[in-house]
């Protein structure tokens, strides 16, 4: 259970109805082998990485409220740079309340490696939301330059330090994007080849 009364999507209840080739148990209990990097990952050990992940998101977003109360307004950088973090934060959160909720996806149980390339990845899409002004967020101020600044300067960092990952778990970030891509790909070309399949059907049909 996190902090917040969310419980866990797979329970052991959930877990033994779920029908997945992925999906299996031995005497380390529960497992399901990653869509992206065909790993085993014990679901029990997966959702504590997530709760260990949420005291310490909870801890920091807690002394940065403080922090932000306490800190004039006129003192714009350190305000900018207390609001970067904050955001980043509150992404991770809200990432690890809907994983840790989720019953319905095996997917969602991944590596914690695999978990923080994802949570990456929409910090940065959410920082281009922000300077593109396609966002409202009571974090970003009217004048948003500082704290995209900081945002670039510290997301990564930061999520390390949150994750207490060394920095090359980001650098195998590119094996989950390109499966994606190729996933793409592959879709892509099924739906074309249907288009040309119903084509050829409807000139044989007239």
């Amino acid at each position: 259970m996190l902090i917040n009364g969310l419980e866990r999507g797979f329970t052991e209840e959930i877990i033994k109805k779920t029908r997945d080739p992925r999906l299996g148990r031995d005497d380390g209990g529960a497992y399901v082998y990653t869509t992206s990097e065909n790993i085993k990952v014990y679901i029990d050990e997966y959702y504590k990485f997530l709760e260990t992940t949420d005291a310490r998101v909870a801890k920091e977003l807690d002394i940065l409220a403080r922090k932000i109360e306490s800190t004039p307004a006129d003192h714009e950088e350190t305000l900018a740079f207390y609001r970067a973090r904050k955001i980043i934060l509150e992404l991770l959160q809200k990432c690890i309340y809907q994983y840790y909720s989720d019953a319905s996806n095996i997917s969602s149980i991944m590596t914690p490696w695999c978990f923080g390339t994802t949570v990456l990845e929409k910090v940065e899409i959410y920082r281009d939301k922000i300077s593109k002004g396609l966002v409202l967020d009571p974090n970003i101020p009217e004048y948003p330059f500082y704290v995209l600044q900081y945002m670039d300067e510290i997301y990564k960092k930061t999520l390390l330090e949150i994750f207490d990952f060394p920095e090359k778990a980001f650098s195998m970030r590119w094996q989950y994007t390109e499966l994606l891509k190729r996933y793409s790909k592959v879709l892509s070309n099924v739906s074309n080849s249907l288009q040309n399949v119903l084509s050829m059907i409807k000139s044989y049909g007239q």
